[in-house]
């Protein structure tokens, strides 16, 4: 059997990579031993990034690179480099080339919290207005094997922009959970057999 790759989770604005803790106990389980979760600044999808990519550039051998929420953007910008193999999203934001979080957010608004409840109101303008407000540059799933996982009941991103940047990205597998934006704490195991099948097929390469 081939060795499993690596896995490097991106965590989205409202947490940590603490985020990731169940899904990180289930892929423990199942075998992968080289995980790694990066606690992004979240000053800017640039800042964010640049981050990502250095904790992937000291992993030898591949990696499966994993966003949720607004680590999506933040892995379509970082997952250029080589030894990234593959690209999963979950219920996350997949930008094209001159895309930001905010427009396609308005594209088909939320149906979520009002901003103050949301957590919004506590955080400053700056990073906020760039975080969402900044565009990616040259998106990497138009060039990396993509999954992308839909959240049925997301009230953060709708499942309508779910599925339309699922569509575009023509993902080798996609799977719509009947769950809210929070599908990596609610929903791990559905969520670790979308990152296993993208583990696989870069295993199997």
């Amino acid at each position: 059997m081939s060795e499993k790759p690596a896995i490097v989770l991106v965590h989205g604005f409202w947490g940590g990579a603490a985020r990731w803790s169940k899904v990180i106990t289930e892929l423990h389980r199942r075998g992968f031993r080289d995980l790694h979760a990066v606690e992004n600044p979240l000053t800017s999808p640039a800042d964010d990034a640049e981050r990502t990519r250095k904790m992937i550039r000291q992993i030898d051998g591949p990696v499966v690179l994993v966003g949720d929420s607004y680590g999506g953007a933040v892995i379509t910008e970082a997952g250029d480099l080589p030894n990234v193999s593959a690209l999963v999203y979950v219920a996350a934001f997949a930008p094209d080339a001159g895309e930001s979080p905010g427009a396609l957010t308005e594209q088909h608004p939320p149906g979520g919290l009002p901003p103050h409840r949301a957590g919004l109101g506590r955080l400053p303008p700056a990073p906020l207005g760039s975080t969402f407000g900044d565009t990616v540059t040259a998106p990497a799933w138009r060039a990396k094997p993509s999954w992308y996982q839909v959240s049925t009941r997301d009230h953060m991103i709708h499942p309508d922009n779910h599925r339309m940047m699922a569509e575009r990205m023509n993902p080798r597998k996609g799977v719509e959970l009947d769950s809210s934006h929070a599908s990596l704490a609610s929903q791990p195991g559905p969520v670790c057999d979308l990152i296993e099948a993208a583990a696989n097929e870069t295993a199997a390469r």
